[in-house]
C-alpha cells in the first residue's frame, strides 16, 4: 500500500498559483467589461487579428487627416473673413473716390485712403495659431511692410519711383505743377511697379500656397497669399492717394488720380471676389473630404468592434465569478494556514 504525503505548504503553493491566475484573468475581464473589447485580440482572434490591427492603423491615419482638415478649415475660414474685410474696404474706398469730385478738401480723401491702407496692412498681417494667413508658405513671416513707416522698403521704393519719373521729390514745389497727362503717365509706371517686381518692396509673402492632403489621395490649396492681383491693386490705390494727395496738385492731376484710382479699385474688387470664390471652393472640398473620411472611420470602427467586441453583460458576469473564486481562495488559504499538528498534540 502506497502512502501519499500532502503538506499544508504544497496546498498553499497550489492555491497561490491559482490565485495569481485568477487575478490575471480578473484584470483582463475587468478591462473587457470597461472597454467592451477583447483584452488580448491577438490571442483570441488568431490570424484574423492582423485584419483588425490593419484597420486600427487605417483609423489612426484617417483620424489624423480629419484633425489636419479641421486646422485647414479654420485657416480657410479666417482667410475668407479677411478677404471679406478687404472687399468691404475696397467698396468704401470706391465710394470715397466716386464722391471725390464733391469733396472740397483732398485731405479728406487722403485720410480715408490712409485709414484703408492701415486696415489693409493689419488684415494681411493677421496670424492664426502663430501662422500668417496671407503669407503663402512663409507662414512665420509678416507678409506686408508698413507703407506709413518712412523707413520701410515700400515707402522708399515708391519715393524712388516718383523721383526717377519726375526728377524731383514729392516735397519739391515743382510737384504742384504736375499735369493730368503727366499724372496718368506716372500712374502707368506705378501700375507696372505694383503688378511687377516692385511688389517685392511690399510683400514678404510667397507666391506658393499651402497644399494640404485632405484625403489619402487628394490635395487642396488651403491658404492664400498677399501677392494676389486684387490685393496689389487695393494697396496701390490706397498708397498713391495717401502719398500724392499730400501734394497741392492741380485740379487736372487730382481728377486723373481719382479716375485711375476708381479704375484700380473696381478691378481689385472683381479680383478679390474671384479669390473669395476659390477659397470657398477649397472650404467645400475640405468639408466634403472630412465627411467622407468620417464615414470611413465609422465603418472601420464598426468592423473592428465586430471582430474585437465582447458582450458587456457577459464580461461583467465573468468578473463577478472571478471575484467569487478569488474570495473563496483567500478563505481556503487562511484556513490551511491555520492547520498545525501542534493543535493535536497532547
Amino acid at each position: 500500500m502506497k502512502t501519499s504525503f500532502i503538506s499544508t505548504t504544497s496546498m498553499s503553493q497550489t492555491l497561490r498559483y491559482q490565485m495569481m491566475r485568477l487575478q490575471s484573468e480578473l484584470v483582463q475581464s475587468q478591462n473587457e467589461a470597461t472597454t467592451s473589447r477583447l483584452s488580448d485580440p491577438g490571442a483570441v482572434l488568431g490570424a484574423r487579428a492582423g485584419t483588425s490591427f490593419s484597420m486600427a492603423r487605417d483609423v489612426e491615419r484617417l483620424e489624423g487627416l480629419v484633425d489636419a482638415n479641421s486646422m485647414a478649415a479654420s485657416r480657410l475660414a479666417a482667410t475668407q473673413d479677411g478677404l471679406e474685410e478687404l472687399h468691404g474696404l475696397g467698396e468704401k474706398l470706391l465710394t470715397t473716390l466716386t464722391a471725390a469730385s464733391d469733396i472740397n478738401a483732398p485731405q479728406t480723401v487722403a485720410e480715408e485712403a490712409r485709414r484703408g491702407l492701415e486696415t489693409m496692412t493689419g488684415i494681411l498681417n493677421t496670424s492664426v495659431n502663430g501662422e500668417h494667413l496671407f503669407a503663402g508658405i512663409n507662414t512665420d513671416t509678416r507678409p506686408i511692410n508698413d507703407f506709413t513707416d518712412p523707413a520701410s522698403a515700400n515707402k522708399q521704393g515708391f519715393d524712388t519711383l516718383f523721383q526717377s519719373h519726375f526728377g524731383f521729390t514729392q516735397t519739391d514745389p515743382a510737384a504742384a505743377g504736375i499735369t493730368a497727362a503727366e499724372m496718368n503717365a506716372f500712374l502707368d509706371e506705378v501700375e507696372t511697379y505694383f503688378l511687377g517686381s516692385g511688389w517685392d518692396d511690399w510683400s514678404n509673402a510667397s507666391d506658393r500656397k499651402i497644399t494640404s492632403r485632405i484625403t489619402l489621395n487628394e490635395t487642396a490649396e488651403t491658404s492664400m497669399t498677399a501677392n494676389e492681383a486684387g490685393i496689389r491693386k487695393i494697396a496701390m490705390t490706397a498708397a498713391v492717394l495717401t502719398d500724392l494727395l499730400e501734394i497741392p496738385l492741380g485740379e487736372g492731376a487730382r481728377t486723373a488720380l481719382y479716375a485711375r484710382g476708381t479704375q484700380f479699385v473696381g478691378e481689385a474688387l472683381s479680383d478679390i471676389a474671384h479669390v473669395q470664390s476659390e477659397v470657398g471652393i477649397a472650404q467645400t472640398r475640405v468639408s466634403d473630404a472630412s465627411e467622407r473620411i468620417s464615414s470611413q472611420v465609422d465603418l472601420f470602427k464598426t468592423m473592428i468592434t465586430d471582430l474585437e467586441g465582447v458582450d458587456p453583460y457577459e464580461a461583467a458576469t465573468k468578473v463577478n465569478e472571478l471575484l467569487t473564486q478569488i474570495e473563496t481562495s483567500y478563505a481556503l488559504t487562511a484556513r490551511i494556514q491555520q492547520l498545525s499538528l501542534l493543535r493535536y498534540l497532547p
